[in-house]
């Protein structure tokens, strides 16, 4: 059965494998990317995801541009790791590909209005867009079938010692999803460091002997060299994939029920995601919680899906 999925977005290196992977896999029907500022400016992911779309040729995708800003307070951007632009690396030339005149929030309510089906919501950047709807548009929440999240950790953080980065930006709209009676589920650093982009990986990619691949490997080179420097990782993880691959196969991406709070007020710790997995709070499973991935099924998918694009 094919899964209709919105892919909400800040590309974003990982994020731009995330779109080749959502577009290729026959497991998922992707209906829309949707951007919010993050990685970078949401002007700038927008023109990412553009960029990323005229290069494999993803025409009948809308994109729509969503908040510029988090719920309370200033964007913080990804610039260190993704840099200026947001996608350092390529040459990519001007994009082909347009923006919707919609917003972001104002397509994902109108596709939940309208599809035949429940839809599930792929949230790889801050989750601002999907407070948003849940928040103002209670109406469609019961057309949201899940939202299956790249954010948070069980352990440590990256953007501060605990918080990840994409929680970290907005914790307020975060408190919010998980706060939801809604189907969650977390994929964190705990997992997302599973999926390293090791040498045997960036030479299956340089095999394919395609644009595509060529592109990735220097997505992936450039990302690789922001990892070392600011985190001393030898291979840079592909974070953003890994919550799409919990949809396209389940059983690539094992998860535990548990309870997950959202620290908002922390002087040291705001935007870290509390997942209690000994149960010691007494607070009900709100979320499912990746913990293992199978990393050889992971990366055959993401090499397919990328040979796809001649």
């Amino acid at each position: 059965m094919t899964t209709p999925i919105i892919l909400d977005c800040d590309p974003g290196h990982d994020d731009a494998l995330a779109i080749l992977l959502a577009n290729a896999n026959p497991a998922v029907d992707l209906l829309a990317i949707t951007t919010v500022g993050g990685n970078q400016t949401v002007e700038k992911c927008t023109i990412n995801a553009r960029r990323i779309c005229s290069v494999a040729g993803i025409t009948d995708v809308p994109i729509a541009t969503g908040a510029a800003e988090p719920l309370i307070g200033d964007l913080h951007i990804g610039e260190y790791v993704h840099g200026v632009s947001g996608l350092d690396g390529p040459d990519w030339g001007e994009p082909s590909v347009q923006a919707s005149d919609e917003s972001a929030v104002d397509l994902i309510v109108r596709l939940l209005r309208e599809h035949p089906e429940p839809v599930t919501i792929v949230a790889v950047g801050p989750l601002t867009n999907i407070a948003l709807v849940i928040r103002d548009h209670p109406d469609v929440v019961d057309n949201i079938r899940e939202i299956v999240i790249m954010g948070g950790s069980t352990e440590r953080g990256n953007d501060t010692p605990y918080a990840e980065f994409n929680i970290k930006v907005d914790p307020e709209a975060a408190a919010i999803v998980f706060a939801a009676a809604l189907p969650v589920t977390m994929c964190g650093l705990n997992i997302t460091h599973q999926a390293l982009a090791t040498p045997d990986v960036i030479e299956r990619l340089k095999a394919l002997d395609t644009r595509m691949g060529d592109l990735c490997v220097e997505l992936l080179t450039f990302f690789s060299a922001s990892y070392l420097r600011t985190w001393g990782f030898t291979s840079p993880p592909l974070h953003d994939p890994v919550a799409l691959m919990r949809v396209i196969d389940p059983s690539v991406v094992e998860c535990l029920p548990e309870p997950v709070a959202i620290e908002t007020e922390g002087r040291y710790t705001r935007g870290a995601t509390v997942v209690d997995l000994h149960h010691l709070s007494g607070e009900r499973d709100n979320a499912l919680v990746a913990m293992t991935l199978d990393r050889e099924r992971f990366w055959d998918a993401m090499i397919e899906a990328v040979a796809s694009y001649v």
